[in-house]
């Protein structure tokens, strides 16, 4: 039997992160940076206005006040892109525009509402300080700086810094394709006609949401017959697309599970009796192309806690992520059950609190049962250690937080 460590392991083994893709800046968002963005010029530039107003020499208006107000001289004006070299003179002021350059001589910026607007001269009624009101060449960012690490996810506010020092290109780990394939005779889809013996493919959907919210490119196919020349098929016909595939059902040791004899000559691809609960029979490796995949069990519980535990951290490691897991919290557990031996056990539990004054697992459902209903109430789940046989209330138990 494998632990669910060395599972765990075999999973991130079988994948690897995307090879780095040089896309344009809009298709890099939600995906994870290949590369190190360094800044190749100073930002901003030069020093810059920070706000409208007028740029002047501070030491011209030493004692300004509203009760005794400074005339100033307006020299010019200076809008913001402007780049002609302008200076400042003694007496005089430049009105400016905010991001507009700082004239030569001056070294303030007097806001307008502290002025009368003056055109051809103004009068201030503020002693402003050196360095008022300017942004300092190089504040932002200085070249040659790392801007953005490696492994950082692209979003609106990166692309914003990326753009802003004129980066239109960067390199990602692209968003993996998963395949996710559903495999048994008793699957109809959702909004079909329910009839005796038929189960609607909830696996299907849940992992396709599931993965998507990952940062995954998923690509669901319609439930799949246990018929091994459909099922060859189907995964042949999907490995043109896939950088991952993950079935779900047919790898248990019933004679109607084909999983295990068709992947047998796709590829290669171990099946193990894991060390756990939910989720004992688990399959990882890979198809003739060399395309990882996944094998989970058919049960939709099961399959979303083989998920969370296996399936996410190796998706998460293809997008080049160094953080993999879901959060943990300890929790104290509202009632006792016991748990089987030499297994790890993954209990459906809805956590309250908050980290300064702890926080309680309330169990939802029987643990023994696996039930959507509780599971669909659940935020976390508990982790039970494989040497721990009796859980009482009150115990304190790792919990991975869903949500």
């Amino acid at each position: 039997m494998r632990s669910v460590a060395n599972f765990y392991r075999d999973c991130q083994d079988a994948v690897g992160p995307q090879p780095p893709l040089d896309v344009m800046l809009p298709d890099s968002m939600g995906c994870v940076l290949a590369e190190d963005v360094m800044a190749p010029f100073d930002l901003p530039v030069a020093d810059l206005a920070a706000l409208d107003g007028y740029a002047v020499r501070s030491e011209d208006l030493e004692g300004a006040s509203a009760d005794h107000p400074v005339k100033l001289n307006v020299t010019a004006e200076l809008r913001a892109g402007d780049v002609e070299p302008m200076a400042n003179i003694a007496g005089g002021a430049v009105r400016i525009a905010s991001g507009a350059p700082i004239p030569t001589g001056a070294d303030a910026v007097v806001a307008l509402e502290h002025t009368d607007h003056g055109v051809a001269q103004v009068e201030v009624s503020h002693s402003p300080m050196p360095g008022e009101n300017i942004r300092p060449k190089a504040q932002d960012v200085r070249a040659g700086d790392v801007l953005i690490s490696r492994g950082t996810r692209v979003g609106s506010r990166q692309i914003a810094l990326i753009a802003g020092v004129g980066r239109n290109r960067i390199q990602v780990h692209p968003r993996p394709r998963v395949v996710i394939i559903s495999i048994g005779d008793e699957l109809i889809e959702p909004g079909e006609q329910a009839r005796p013996g038929a189960v609607f493919d909830a696996n299907g959907h849940a992992l396709a949401t599931a993965l998507t919210d990952a940062g995954a490119q998923t690509f669901r196919v319609a439930a799949v017959p246990d018929e091994r020349a459909t099922l060859r098929q189907t995964i042949e016909d999907q490995l043109v697309r896939a950088d991952l595939i993950i079935t779900t059902g047919g790898i248990s040791y019933g004679s109607g599970d084909t999983v295990r004899e068709v992947l047998g000559s796709l590829g290669t691809i171990r099946f193990d009796s894991v060390a756990a609960f939910p989720g004992h029979i688990l399959g990882v490796g890979h198809v003739e192309s060399g395309t990882p995949i996944f094998c989970l069990p058919g049960d939709p519980v099961s399959a979303q806690v083989c998920y969370e535990v296996y399936v996410r951290p190796a998706v998460r490691a293809m997008q080049g992520w160094s953080s993999l897991n879901r959060p943990t919290v300890q929790a104290r557990v509202d009632r006792g059950w016991r748990s089987p031996m030499g297994r790890r056990e993954f209990v459906r539990v809805k956590l309250l609190g908050k980290p300064s004054s702890g926080y309680t697992a309330t169990v939802m459902g029987p643990t023994d049962a696996l039930l959507l209903s509780a599971f669909a109430e659940s935020n976390a789940l508990a982790v039970v250690p494989e040497n721990v046989t009796d859980v009482r209330a009150g115990d304190a138990l790792r919990c991975m937080v869903l949500d």
